[in-house]
């Protein structure tokens, strides 16, 4: 079931925002999504939140400021995503440029696992042989790892932002907003955003020792493009902080001044940097980074995103660009079969979606995960085959079922079943045996039956309402283009009542509808969907500037519709 709802907007909020001189319409949006004061929407890199409140950073900067100052050689053991990638090469960017002696690994997930493994630590030791290994992205939940890196005499700085477990790691320091005792404001850093901190701590500490003056620091501000980029493809969420970074990281790149593997990445997906929006490092950008580590060698990312030379840079985007490609084949074969493996799925009767094919590809499975979700509104795991009779699990949510939480509660009333689990309220992953998959399957549906109630599991498409006619037009979507939208910030969806003038099927897959309100007349696309509609829609769209033929008109991307 899905229903259409309009966000509740405070007025009174609304109206301050209009009087402190937001255009009124951003005035409703923004109050609607929580905000009140006008100082939270600046983007000035001034108003960030000071490195200060994060736990344990000048801990970390006094280390890796010693650790420069004696040459120690360091490894940054980076995760295998889009913000492990970025914050790998905001790390090796931002601590070379301080003099240090460092290089970076991302060993093959499926062969080494996820986080700091004591099977990396030891290829670490053998291939670097490091005095510091820095984690970005990973670690919180790496307690035997740690410890290996202990017991051969390497110390380890975590730098991470997933929720730790009951214990954490025996690291020199961890930096992470989410750890117990962090008072930090804007918990919803991503891994690319802990790293930035971690530099700006440092190169204040390397300010007070005289190693650099407010002349001669490195310039952090040139790594904003790649903090943008991980942040929004982490899809975490866009608090008033991440906001900033996410619109200082668009303004580089819409001025050109970005590094030649994200130019690179947008050539590649087609994409006009002068235009860059979050949809664009989500949707197009992130994707391709995201298909090396999902199915071959996160390295070649990495590369991509360190490389000063434009020719390297296109050459890599270009592979990843091909590897995505595969993803997709790949992804859409294992949809097919998921939707066999659900042919007799009552959504009706379930709580939770839990799929197994010995044919997956493990690095897959995310998306698919994501795909069913999406479509059956409900907490959803897919498994794929490891090795030695172990399967792989990722998991995706909805909201209001913390997944992570959710993996704890099973693993604490049937100590046996999983392995190791690990994640976000939104995403985890998790290793059982192949043989304790129905169980798990059993055990997580009860958690889902006992967690979830028949409301939350209707899919409710919260809009802004009606948008008046004079905003119907190019000029408004610049505007609104202009804003940084996302994750726990959604972009502005509107609802009204349209005549439906007409209607027809294009490429098999879209509904092509022509909509009139008011005497005015609009062109419209519901993606992915093609059963008709009657005379009269409630139609959830948002607004989209179409271009063709050289003539730019709007036209109203559907999100949902019904009945009138």
């Amino acid at each position: 079931m899905t229903r259409i709802a309009t966000r509740p907007c405070p007025l009174r909020a609304a109206e301050m925002l209009r009087q402190s001189g937001v255009h009124p319409v951003l005035a409703r949006l923004y109050a609607a999504r929580g905000l009140s004061d006008p100082q939270e929407l600046s983007s000035e890199l001034a108003a960030m939140t000071p490195p200060s409140g994060l736990l344990h950073i000048d801990a970390a900067a006094v280390f890796l400021a010693d650790a420069i100052a004696r040459a120690a050689r360091m490894v940054i053991v980076a995760d295998y995503d889009c913000d492990g990638a970025t914050a790998c090469a905001v790390a090796l960017r931002g601590l070379r440029a301080m003099g240090a002696n460092l290089d970076f690994i991302v060993p093959n997930r499926f062969e080494y696992g996820y986080g700091l493994t004591p099977e990396i630590v030891a290829l670490t030791a053998e291939q670097k042989q490091p005095d510091i290994i820095i984690t970005v992205d990973n670690g919180i939940a790496s307690i035997s790892g740690v410890a290996e890196a202990n017991r051969r005499g390497i110390a380890v700085v975590v730098t991470d932002h997933h929720l730790p477990g009951d214990e954490l790691p025996a690291a020199s320091v961890i930096v992470n907003p989410n750890q117990p005792g962090c008072g930090f404001p804007s918990k919803h850093l991503a891994g690319v955003g802990v790293v930035f901190y971690v530099l700006l701590a440092l190169r204040a500490e390397l300010r007070r020792r005289g190693v650099f003056d407010a002349q001669s620091q490195p310039k952090l501000d040139h790594l904003l493009d790649l903090v943008a980029l991980g942040t929004v493809a982490d899809v975490v969420r866009l608090d008033s902080n991440n906001r900033i970074l996410v619109a200082q990281g668009l303004k580089r790149m819409r001025a050109g001044r970005m590094h030649a593997g994200v130019a690179a990445l947008f050539r590649v997906a087609g994409r006009n940097p002068r235009s860059a929006t979050p949809f664009d490092l989500g949707f197009a950008l992130g994707p391709r980074l995201n298909a090396a580590g999902r199915l071959e060698d996160m390295s070649l990312g990495i590369e991509c995103l360190i490389t000063d030379d434009e020719g390297r840079a296109w050459e890599l985007a270009q592979q990843l660009n091909d590897i995505n490609l595969q993803r997709r084949e790949i992804e859409a074969t294992m949809q097919d079969a998921a939707l066999l493996h659900l042919d007799s799925f009552e959504p009706a009767q379930s709580s939770t979606i839990c799929v197994f094919d010995p044919d997956w590809h493990q690095g897959v499975i995310g998306i698919v995960a994501s795909r069913l979700k999406e479509k059956f509104f409900r907490p959803t795991i897919t498994f794929a085959p490891g090795a030695d009779g172990w399967i792989k699990g990722s998991g995706r949510s909805i909201p209001g079922f913390h997944l992570r939480d959710a993996l704890d509660l099973v693993s604490k009333k049937a100590p046996t079943l999983i392995d190791k689990f690990g994640g976000h309220a939104m995403a985890a992953g998790l290793t059982l045996r192949a043989d304790a998959f129905d169980a798990f399957a059993a055990a997580f549906e009860e958690v889902g039956r006992s967690w979830l109630t028949s409301q939350q599991l209707e899919r409710v498409i919260e809009t802004d309402g009606p948008l008046e006619d004079a905003y119907f037009s190019t000029d408004f979507i610049a505007l609104m283009d202009g804003q940084v939208w996302g994750q726990g910030f959604a972009p502005p969806l509107f609802c009204d009542e349209f005549r439906v003038v007409s209607q027809r099927i294009l490429k098999e897959r879209h509904l092509k509808l022509l909509l009139e309100k008011n005497g005015a007349r609009y062109d419209a696309i519901w993606f992915g969907h093609t059963e008709s509609l009657g005379q009269r829609a409630k139609v959830a769209f948002r607004l989209d500037a179409n271009e063709y033929n050289g003539v730019t008109k709007v036209q109203l991307l559907v999100e949902h519709a019904e009945a009138a």
